[in-house]
């Protein structure tokens, strides 16, 4: 997209209430604190963080978030790699398996662009014939005089509770660590040991359970590694609903969570673990009402303008008085009542905030993210982010 649409590019220096509906609009005081809370813990902690970039599918807030103190940027896609990269963030780590002998080719051309600018390119790998396929394109690309000398970081994947990819932990993973050893183009960079079920387990009791057994899977694959004579460099993990327990684990060296930046609905759910940092919600689709009646108002957001997945998203209530509960309206509209002591519905065109049910996929359904500081309802339109890897699937 190389030009905004018209009712976009004059918006930057105007009022919120001149931001059209629906949109998808960043509350920039509250992301900035998300970030500073973050990079805070981090530097407590002394561990590194490399939030996922899937989350906002923006170089510019990858870059922002790099600023902040990120050492650089996990992706799950091939072409959010690429997208990235062309946006100017150089230090990406693809955490999750890739096996097409295409994205492959274009994982080594990545690695030598990084390269050039001092970067660095990481992967996932969990089969061996996901380390053979992945070492015959580095290979290839070497003989092609694409990418010279360099190397690929690989990371061996293991199943931590997730039941997604992942080797089990164990001696599958030394198995694994061992035929990247055997490829001058792979460096084995240590162990990737996510859990991602563990993020969305309502109690902290549940989630200190989950990560506590994913921490025994790590020890033990690190143990047996080490034993061939064979350091283990860097265990990386965590997102936002666990992080606290990875830090505090001595065994994590790096964070993945990405969601702290911008929180949904469905975080808002999790009991808060006192050690977590305390994020605020920072991502919301303004709405306005465009139909009133005797028991609800409809509104302009439906199912099109924010993702599904983890529940409808809640209504951002500036005071108790403007209580209202989301219904299912469809793809193009809402359906607002009134919540708890609450009788009154909002009148025709008036502004609403929704705090999406899951983030990633939300943003994933626009092109551009609308940042504003100095709050919802007074604030000014400060930067207009492009979703420059919205659709980035392959």
């Amino acid at each position: 997209m190389s030009t905004l649409p018209p009712h976009l590019a004059n918006l930057v220096g105007k009022p919120v209430n001149d931001i059209d509906t629906p949109a998808l609009v960043i509350d920039m005081d509250a992301m900035k604190r998300n970030l500073a809370r973050m990079a805070e813990f981090a530097k407590k902690h002394n561990i590194r963080w490399r939030p996922h970039a899937k989350l906002h599918k923006s170089s510019s807030l990858a870059k922002m978030q790099i600023k902040a103190g990120a050492v650089g940027v996990c992706v799950q896609k091939t072409s959010e790699a690429e997208v990235m990269v062309a946006g100017g963030v150089y230090n990406v780590y693809i955490s999750n398996e890739v096996i097409a002998p295409a994205k492959l080719a274009r994982v080594a051309e990545l690695t030598q662009k990084v390269a050039d600018h001092g970067g660095q390119i990481a992967i996932a790998v969990d089969s061996t014939e996901g380390v053979i396929r992945l070492a015959q394109a580095m290979t290839e690309a070497r003989l092609g005089n694409k990418t010279g000398a360099t190397v690929i970081d690989v990371f061996v994947e293991i199943d931590v509770g997730q039941g997604r990819c992942g080797v089990e932990p164990g001696s599958a993973a030394v198995t694994l660590v061992l035929e990247i050893r055997k490829h001058p183009a792979l460096r084995f960079a240590g162990l990737q040991a996510y859990h991602g079920k563990a993020q969305h387990m309502r109690s902290a009791q549940e989630r200190r359970e989950a990560i506590a057994k994913a921490v025994e899977a790590v020890v033990l694959t690190k143990k047996l590694i080490e034993a061939q004579g064979v350091a283990v460099e860097l265990v990386t993990g965590a997102g936002t609903g666990s992080l606290m327990l990875e830090a505090a684990s001595g065994v994590y060296g790096e964070l993945q969570a990405g969601s702290f930046m911008f929180m949904d609905a469905d975080y808002a759910q999790n009991e808060r673990d006192p050690a977590q940092p305390q994020f605020e919600h920072s991502l919301f689709v303004k709405t306005q009402v465009v139909s009133t009646h005797g028991t609800h108002a409809v509104c302009d957001a439906g199912h099109k303008s924010h993702a599904i997945d983890s529940g409808l998203p809640l209504v951002h209530a500036f005071d108790t008085e403007s209580e209202l509960d989301y219904f299912n309206g469809g793809d193009e509209h809402g359906i607002l009542r009134a919540a708890g002591d609450s009788k009154r519905l909002p009148g025709l065109g008036r502004m609403l905030w929704l705090i999406p049910g899951h983030c990633d996929p939300t943003v994933n359904l626009h092109d551009t993210m609308i940042g504003v500081t100095g709050g919802l309802r007074h604030g000014t339109v400060q930067r207009i982010f492009r979703v420059d890897a919205r659709g980035a699937l392959t």
